[in-house]
């Protein structure tokens, strides 16, 4: 009867034995992904002149632990590899090679800036390794025939560029505009998309000063601005110098219609810092919800993000734009694995990614979804303008598509 036992229990065992090496055999890797782990590199600013974007990565990591708390990915846990590159391209070169040569990653998942996404597009094309939903929304990013290992997230500048001409040309059809950018593809892509959305009214546009992101303030050319007679200013910034925009314009008792490219209108980052009373009135454009806004007050997906933050970060603004940025672009990352099943290829990673349908993350605003195709590697292309209205934005009007037309 005890043999008869062993002889049963040995059997088990090497059934399970035998399903496991089965589930093994069908399983398909590349570097950075095995039966336990997934590797996953990331790079942005945790210094230098754009060092307040390190709030993502920092958020990225908990959402991270959390998923791995719960299990992981079909098992497997990831392991996220995070460095700094000061918003420096021969930094972030740098990094990357390390990420791709040395900690062996699958792929590099939301690496933040333009100039330097830029810096390693060719090198991460060149290995065949997902540069997956770069933090930055300029337009070469979705360039699948060119660079099929690219692929961006967010709305494009130039469709926001468009959405504010639109906005405009209604709004204040007689307007002398006066615009501020950052002097690279970020600026320049949005001031493309605003002089094609104003398309034969381009001449409105009478003043255009740029500014590079070392400088340690922008004061001076939003005097250079305002001397020009300007009654509509549009501030394409980051962070620290949107933060400075808003402060020189009301220090100087200006008062234009003030656009904030949505990069730069953060209220924890931005305008509290500025000072809310310096700020009311600003128009951006948003397609993240606003956990302050009380409209979302008993929606499910809001009160997920709440019980993420008060476990995994307790000590950040859950109001900061890009903690709620930096969770909704988690969850799609995770929307990629789980779709990627056990072929855990650098491969499959993009075709996953470039077949995702209408997929909300928590924090999508109703009426925006993520779609992407081998041809379409733009996966947001809609937004809604909002006002700062208090310590908060309002929306208004209906939700815009990238094509400047309302939905």
């Amino acid at each position: 009867m005890r043999r008869r036992t062993y002889v049963a229990l040995a059997a088990s065992l090497a059934f399970v034995a035998l399903d496991m090496g089965s589930v093994r055999a069908q399983s398909k890797y590349d570097v950075g992904a095995n039966d336990h782990e997934i590797a996953i590199g990331n790079i942005l600013a945790y210094s230098g002149p754009v060092s307040s974007l390190g709030v993502i990565g920092k958020v990225e990591a908990a959402y991270f632990k959390k998923i791995n708390d719960e299990g992981g990915i079909s098992r497997r846990k990831i392991n996220f590899i995070s460095y700094d590159d000061g918003y420096s391209p021969p930094k972030t070169v740098e990094q990357a090679r390390k990420l791709v040569e040395s900690d062996e990653v699958l792929l590099v998942f939301n690496p933040v800036g333009t100039p330097t996404n830029a810096a390693i597009q060719k090198y991460m094309n060149s290995k065949k390794v997902p540069q997956l939903f770069v933090g930055t929304g300029a337009t070469r990013w979705n360039d699948p025939t060119e660079f099929p290992w690219t692929m961006g997230w967010q709305p494009s500048y130039q469709a926001e560029g468009r959405i504010y001409a639109k906005y405009i040309l209604k709004a204040k059809p007689t307007a002398r505009i006066a615009v501020l950018y950052q002097n690279d593809d970020l600026g320049k892509d949005y001031l493309k998309g605003l002089k094609d959305g104003l398309g034969d009214k381009a001449s409105m546009i009478i003043s255009e000063e740029s500014y590079e992101t070392s400088e340690p303030t922008i004061d001076s050319h939003i005097v250079k601005l305002k001397a020009t007679g300007a009654d509509v200013f549009i501030s394409v910034a980051l962070p620290k110098a949107a933060a400075q925009s808003i402060r020189k314009v009301s220090e100087m008792g200006w008062k234009p219609l003030f656009i904030l490219s949505s990069i730069g209108a953060s209220i924890g980052t931005v305008i509290r810092p500025a000072g809310l009373e310096n700020a009311q009135g600003i128009i951006s454009t948003v397609y993240l919800k606003d956990p302050s806004d009380p409209q979302w007050a008993s929606d499910e997906a809001k009160r997920r993000f709440d019980t993420f933050i008060a476990k995994y970060a307790p000590e950040m603004d859950k109001n900061d734009f890009f903690i709620v940025y930096a969770y909704a672009i988690s969850q799609t990352m995770v929307k990629v694995l789980e779709q990627c099943g056990d072929n855990l290829t650098r491969a499959n990673i993009m075709q996953q990614a470039s077949n995702l349908k209408d997929f909300k993350p928590d924090m999508m605003l109703p009426g925006i979804a993520i779609n992407t195709s081998p041809s379409d590697f733009a996966p947001i292309e809609d937004m809604r303008m909002v006002q700062l209205q208090g310590d908060r934005w309002e929306t208004f009007g209906d939700v815009m598509s990238s094509s400047g037309a309302a939905n």
